[in-house]
């Protein structure tokens, strides 16, 4: 798809499905067929695959090519079958217009358009959309990883105020383990932001005034604060993870000790019971009339001390 706005009155509006994108400020391709790359193209900006876009490489992440900055940051999103994904979004500015590539769906795209006169940074030009943008996704992150927070909350309150069987143990594991990959991709979208903004603001001096200077430095504030709270969380997250393995262990152990002890409650009992399954001629009690009765009753009884000895010893 490809999504495309054009500037009026300090808003953006989004111009006609069928029109030509010459006379947009923002052109958004999502999942872009062949066309509409060959038509942003045609404009003179280079778009790139997704393969591009997933190099790990800083020269292909961030680049400048001719009159475009290129700058390509990972996003949390969601894929085609609405699940929760991760992926690269490029960034492509030139001196009239922006364009942005990605093939999944962060949530901030969708906002944006009807947010943009009321950022910062404005709706200026393409750098004010650029930071604009930039300022909707931050504020997105913050609220996913408010989300996790409170999450996280929710988790702890659980496992401290009230027992919870194994199973469920389990199921807090699991959602706990989850929590964690996911604050681990914020924290990427965010050192990923915090790097292309340090490179955007390489030219920002030729490029803009004052304003927008002071609305790079707030966002790169904004981005480093979110970092430290990501870190704080994923120290939640090793907490609670230690917490719901320490009872999961407890309740394995205390499972271990009943077993235990109850081999230890038959070990008397079988001991008689192999003193008398010898095969003696002569051995003690074996002519009486009740010897059966009394070795039964041995048996027994060690059981019964065994069992009151450990009561006695509370390992019971």
């Amino acid at each position: 798809m490809m999504y495309a706005y054009h500037i009026a009155d300090n808003r953006l509006h989004p111009l006609a499905p069928d029109a030509s994108p010459e006379p947009a400020h923002w052109i958004d391709l999502h999942n872009p067929s062949a066309e509409q790359v060959a038509a942003v193209e045609a404009l003179g900006v280079q778009v790139p695959s997704l393969d591009d876009m997933e190099e790990i490489e800083v020269s292909n992440r961030l680049y400048r090519e001719g009159d475009t900055e290129v700058l390509t940051v990972m996003l949390p999103g969601l894929d085609a079958d609405k699940r929760r994904s991760f992926g690269p979004v490029a960034f492509l500015l030139t001196p009239t217009r922006m364009v942005t590539v990605r093939y999944h769906a962060p949530r901030s795209f969708e906002t944006f358009p009807d947010h943009a006169a009321l950022t910062a940074s404005g709706c200026g030009g393409p750098l004010h959309l650029f930071l604009g943008l930039i300022e909707e996704i931050v504020s997105r992150i913050a609220d996913l990883l408010e989300g996790a927070g409170r999450a996280l909350d929710a988790a702890a309150r659980d496992l401290f105020e009230r027992d919870e069987p194994e199973e469920e143990l389990k199921t807090t594991l699991r959602a706990v383990g989850k929590r964690g990959e996911e604050l681990a991709s914020y924290r990427l979208s965010l050192l990923t932001l915090e790097r292309a903004l340090t490179t955007f603001s390489l030219n920002i001096p030729k490029k803009s005034g004052q304003n927008l200077q002071s609305v790079l430095k707030a966002h790169t504030r904004d981005i480093r604060s979110l970092v430290v709270h990501s870190d704080f969380l994923t120290g939640r997250v090793a907490h609670v993870t230690d917490v719901v393995l320490g009872m999961v262990n407890l309740d394995q152990s205390n499972a271990n000790r009943t077993l235990s002890v109850v081999a230890v409650l038959f070990l008397p009992p079988t001991l008689v019971a192999s003193v008398y399954g010898m095969n003696f001629e002569v051995l003690p009690g074996l002519g009486q009339k009740y010897g059966y009765l009394i070795a039964t009753g041995l048996m027994a009884g060690s059981a019964l001390g065994t069992y009151v000895f450990f009561k006695w010893k509370d390992w019971l």
